[in-house]
């Protein structure tokens, strides 16, 4: 008697609101990240936003309401990937503290939350993916979003599959580790300060002497690249996942 082949695990991705209103190319990405490497893949079309910017603003009700909707509408799945190291965040570590110790909601957001990871930690860590067929010849260098490198623990993990790609060169730049400025609603309520910020990491991308500066986190990159562009840079800004799937024939961040 034949054995039955190994379950393919059911993924729902969270897509975010960045991806979806401002470069759908990179939740395409994704979608083809997971299918291609035995998921099945479900995109729910009742996601709506994580919740971050109510969280951050301290509208704690308004959270936990979008929480609710989210955990109801993805908690049937095996994992819930994001391609997005702050909105993981706020779903896997955020999540439980909405609601009450011994309520059934923190029961549900705690089991919810156990399935959420970051899109590149989730080829690597649970996936186990070592390398991926996709070529980018390019120099480039990497930003670790605050998001995904603090909370999640998210390093080495792009740059174990960046390190595969064909054609790819990767240079580290200073501190890369080193908010962008961005922030969310940061780069609004303190634009002075933010703009201080995005220029000093702007100025460590250039001298890295990189052509493509890469990161897992869209609102990084929107916020980079609007620099870089202001200040007449020819550095292209592009998400992670674009180049690990082989879809960064597309004109970069900020470009057409």
């Amino acid at each position: 008697m034949t054995s039955a082949p190994p379950r393919r695990p059911k993924v729902g991705l969270f897509v975010t609101c960045l991806v979806d209103l401002m470069r759908p190319a990179v939740g395409f990405a994704a979608a083809r990240l997971l299918s291609n490497n035995g998921c099945d893949l479900v995109v729910p079309p009742e996601q709506t936003c994580c919740g971050q910017p109510a969280f951050n603003s301290g509208d704690r009700e308004d959270t936990r309401a979008i929480a609710e909707q989210v955990i109801a509408t993805f908690e049937g799945f095996d994992y819930v990937v994001v391609p997005s190291g702050s909105c993981a965040a706020m779903m896997k570590v955020h999540y439980p503290e909405l609601f009450a110790a011994g309520s059934n909601w923190r029961a549900r957001a705690e089991a919810f939350s156990a399935k959420v990871f970051e899109l590149v930690s989730f080829l690597t860590d649970v996936l186990k993916i070592e390398a991926l067929d996709a070529r980018f010849p390019a120099s480039a260098t990497y930003h670790d979003s605050c998001s995904g490198l603090r909370e999640l623990g998210i390093h080495d993990q792009p740059r174990r599959l960046l390190a595969g790609i064909d054609g790819l060169s990767l240079t580290e730049m200073k501190d890369p580790d080193v908010c962008c400025g961005f922030g969310g609603t940061f780069c609004v309520k303190y634009s002075d300060i933010s703009n201080a910020i995005v220029e000093r990491k702007a100025a460590n991308i250039t001298a890295s002497g990189a052509d493509t500066v890469l990161a897992g986190d869209l609102g990084c990159l929107l916020n980079m690249a609007g620099k870089l562009k202001r200040d007449g840079s020819a550095i292209k800004a592009r998400h992670v996942a674009e180049v690990l799937a082989g879809m960064a024939d597309t004109p970069a961040i900020g470009e057409g």
